[in-house]
C-alpha cells in the first residue's frame, strides 16, 4: 500500500494512463478488424482505405508508447503485404 503522497499520486496517474492506453489499444484492434473484414470481402478499394486508417492508428499508438515501434512496423508491413496480394489477385 502506498504510504506517502507521491506514491499515492503515482497510483492515480497509472490508473488514468492504463485507461487511456487500453482505449488506444482497443481502437487499434478495431481498425485492424475493419481491414481484415475488407480483405475477407475482397474489395480492394475498401481494403486500401481501411489499410490507410489502420496504418495511421497503429503509428499513432507507436508514437504514444502503447505499441513498441518494431511491433507497429511489423504489423503495418504485414498488412501492406496482404493488401498487395489482394491487389495482384484482383488485377
Amino acid at each position: 500500500m502506498a504510504n506517502n503522497p507521491g506514491a499515492k499520486k503515482a497510483i492515480r496517474k497509472i490508473a488514468r494512463r492504463t485507461e487511456v492506453n487500453t482505449a488506444r489499444r482497443s481502437r487499434v484492434r478495431t481498425f485492424l478488424r475493419k481491414f481484415e473484414d475488407a480483405l475477407a470481402a475482397g474489395d480492394a478499394a475498401v481494403a486500401k482505405a481501411a489499410f490507410i486508417e489502420a496504418q495511421s492508428e497503429l503509428m499513432r499508438a507507436v508514437s504514444k508508447g502503447v505499441v513498441h515501434p518494431n511491433t507497429g512496423s511489423r504489423k503495418v508491413s504485414r498488412l501492406a503485404a496482404r493488401l498487395k496480394k489482394l491487389d495482384q489477385a484482383a488485377a
